[in-house]
């Protein structure tokens, strides 16, 4: 093989490359498996507290891309958002600081928005989402920050916040992220694994809560 004939073959797979990276994926967020779902949240969980950035992006991709069906592309700029996102809240104390959180989580919201018929509102769901992670910092319990959880699926759903499925989902993730916050750095194995079969019974009522298509 000459060298034109090896550079010609190189630019081909590169286009085949960013072809498949790009290519349009028909994405649905409706089209999770709870548990693995639940195996993924408690994961990126664990790679947030300890601190590890490129796993938590790792595990975001691979959530993106097998959970709701999203291209390479996509899925990458899903990832890097929400990373972003959680290392700009991460440091701060105070509302104001969290703001900081604010323009990537608008921009994965944006991005998950082209997975739901009629898209839905991104800038109110980022809000919502950044209200209830500082909640947790403050005097509020999960049975009340769990109702802007089921708020935040709500709108990204469409679906009536006061459907049962859906507070008990959304309180079933708080519960879960108090179970984690009451242990703090004693977390051991055995802790992240019921975190984990907590966060299954939530996305079980959440799947249930959003079968069947929009409301």
């Amino acid at each position: 093989m000459n060298r034109r004939t090896a550079i010609f073959a190189l630019a081909l797979v590169a286009a085949a490359g960013g072809a498949y990276a790009a290519w349009p994926r028909q994405a649905d967020l409706r089209g999770f498996e709870p548990a693995e779902l639940a195996r993924l949240e408690t994961a990126m969980w664990r790679d947030y507290y300890e601190k590890r950035y490129v796993a938590l992006f790792g595990h975001l991709y691979q959530l993106s891309r097998t959970q709701f069906g999203f291209a390479p592309l996509d899925s990458f700029r899903i990832a890097l958002a929400a990373a972003q996102a959680a290392s700009a809240f991460q440091p701060t104390y105070s509302r104001e600081a969290a703001n900081a959180a604010l323009p990537p989580l608008e921009t994965y919201y944006s991005l998950l928005a082209s997975a739901v018929p009629g898209g839905f509102d991104a800038a109110e769901a980022a809000r919502l989402e950044l209200d209830w992670w500082q909640a947790r910092r403050e005097s509020a319990g999960p049975e009340q920050y769990g109702v802007t959880v089921a708020r935040v699926a709500a709108i990204t759903y469409g679906k009536p916040v006061d459907d049962p499925s859906l507070l008990t989902a959304g309180i079933g993730r708080a519960e879960a992220m108090a179970y984690r916050d009451e242990l703090g750095e004693a977390m051991t194995d055995p802790d992240w694994s019921e975190i984990e079969c907590r966060l299954r019974r939530a996305y079980w009522s959440l799947k249930a809560a959003v079968a069947g298509g929009e409301s």
